[in-house]
């Protein structure tokens, strides 16, 4: 089990080892430039910070890629979103768990810390490579991660004249290269794990309306407890767990129309969203959004089953 800090399984270091490389630079097949290349040799020293964990009964590995410092690594390790990770690999299904106990049976050898994105005074994205082997036949698995940590999104259904709507964000994503339509939704800030709060906040920053937590359904509370209860819309490469939420209320006409192109989102965060409203029987074909897609699995399943009540008679 992890604790605060100061961590009893985390200890430093104080060597750090530095390599120099001298690498000649040629140019590249069909540069014709006239600059000559041949002589010149770049000299690059790079600081290799390491240190040393213990996870469960090991001790494991951890250094900095070239430009990490001691800073950025001990930052790393100490983050929300690497002691999540950690906690997962040592939890009931977790690959450092013996088969035997449902887990997978691996060995944890070495991490290396790639980059560490500051989000304020907290580390936002973390980038690390893990050197992970199957007990059983010692080959190697894929082990590399972008930490991003917890986050929760909501399904929003607005109830007007006999129609539910469903309301969603539009955003530029520079990571897939194009704008997308999407539930709200947006990351935990802290280890605190307040999921229902932090879904209405996102609510009011992104679509502009004012929700109390109490009208809030956790829709990934209907999944087995050995799930974790939450989605991993990437979890090949990225450690994100999403918890859906979900809210209904009835509305006047004038609230769907007032919400229609609506202009929001946290500019001074680099928020630019535009609020888009479409029926609900069309949401499924309306979005790419792996959240909504979810979402409406949940509620729709959540309704076969009767684990959901009728919608509250509530009005914007």
């Amino acid at each position: 089990m992890l604790t605060t800090c100061p961590l009893p399984w985390l200890r430093f270091s104080p060597v750090v080892k530095t390599r120099t490389n001298h690498i000649p630079l040629r140019p590249s097949p069909g540069f014709h430039r006239k600059i000559a290349f041949a002589s010149i040799i770049h000299t690059m020293t790079q600081h290799i910070v390491r240190t040393e964990l213990t996870i469960g009964d090991s001790a494991v590995e951890v250094i900095g890629s070239p430009g990490i410092s001691e800073l950025d690594l001990r930052k790393a390790v100490e983050s929300n979103v690497f002691h999540q990770w950690v906690t997962n690999l040592m939890g009931p299904q977790g690959i450092l768990t013996p088969a035997a106990d449902g887990g997978a049976s691996c060995s944890l050898k070495k991490v290396t810390i790639q980059s560490v994105d500051m989000f304020g005074q907290r580390v936002g994205f973390l980038k690390f490579k893990a050197e992970i082997t199957d007990d059983a036949t010692g080959k190697h698995i894929p082990g590399i991660v972008f930490a991003r940590g917890a986050a929760v999104a909501v399904l929003m259904l607005l109830e007007c004249n006999q129609e539910t709507y469903a309301v969603l964000t539009e955003q530029a994503r520079v990571p897939v290269g194009r704008v997308l339509l999407e539930l709200p939704a947006g990351m935990l800030s802290d280890d605190a794990g307040d999921f229902v709060g932090t879904a209405a906040q996102e609510v009011e920053e992104e679509i502009g309306i004012h929700i109390k937590s109490s009208d809030l359904v956790n829709l990934t509370d209907f999944l087995h407890p050995s799930t974790g209860q939450q989605i991993f819309p990437s979890p090949g490469g990225c450690d994100e767990g999403i918890k859906l939420m979900l809210y209904r209320c009835h509305v006047k006409q004038e609230v769907i129309d007032s919400l229609k192109g609506k202009q929001t989102g946290l500019r001074e965060d680099g928020e630019f969203i535009k609020v888009h409203v479409v029926p609900y029987k069309s949401l499924w074909r309306s979005t790419t959004d792996a959240k909504a897609l979810a979402a409406i699995s949940l509620y729709e399943m959540g309704k076969r089953e009767g684990l959901l009540e009728e919608c509250p008679n509530i009005s914007d």
